[in-house]
């Protein structure tokens, strides 16, 4: 896809704030500091669309941004990370929850894993309500340029073993390098063609 137009729409916490179902949306999803605002601004080739942060946990709304005209792209708030106060983290499940169960536009989810961590329960459970509420999702491997190709192949092995699917399921990607950017777009377009 060529992207002529990316733009910020609103932050929202219930869906009253939502912006209206009038395009259809791609979730992002991922543990705090997996590399979810670097992925998307690198999609529509923008440096600051979506605000990056070396702090995990910064993004602690749910962030619209609509694309084309055409589709919506929803940065969801990063999950895992230690030194968010908990009552934010308590707030952050029901969020994210309430936008993927009742969302009517929600066409699919980017499950966005770091090579060099191991999936974690967080993960594990995303996948299973995904699965049990039949919510299409793709799994991105991020951060593949700090890995040279030899050692990624194990990191990927173990990913796959944990998500009980094939290595070829896996995209790899990098924002750094662009890797990955070709087949995540064909991935994404599929979600919005099967879903119209």
């Amino acid at each position: 896809m060529i992207v002529k137009t990316a733009e910020f729409i609103t932050s929202a916490v219930k869906p009253q704030h939502y912006p209206p179902p009038d395009y259809p949306e791609i979730a992002f999803a991922g543990r705090s500091n997996v590399g979810k605002s670097s992925l998307i601004n690198k999609l529509v080739n923008r440096r600051h669309l979506v605000k990056t942060s070396n702090t995990p946990g910064r993004t602690q709304l749910i962030n619209f941004f609509r694309i084309n005209n055409a589709v919506s792209f929803v940065d969801l708030p990063g999950y895992g990370y230690a030194r968010v106060p908990m009552a934010v983290k308590r707030k952050w499940g029901p969020m994210i929850e309430t936008y993927l169960a009742s969302r009517p536009t929600l066409v699919g989810v980017v499950l966005i894993v770091d090579i060099r961590r191991v999936p974690g329960q967080e993960e594990h459970d995303l996948i299973r309500w995904l699965d049990h509420h039949r919510r299409p999702y793709r799994i991105v491997v991020t951060k593949a340029d700090k890995l040279s190709r030899n050692k990624q192949v194990r990191p990927l092995r173990i990913i796959a073993e944990q998500f009980a699917c094939n290595r070829d399921d896996l995209l790899l990607f990098s924002a750094k390098t662009g890797l990955g950017l070709e087949g995540l777009w064909r991935a994404l377009d599929t979600m919005i063609i099967v879903s119209s």
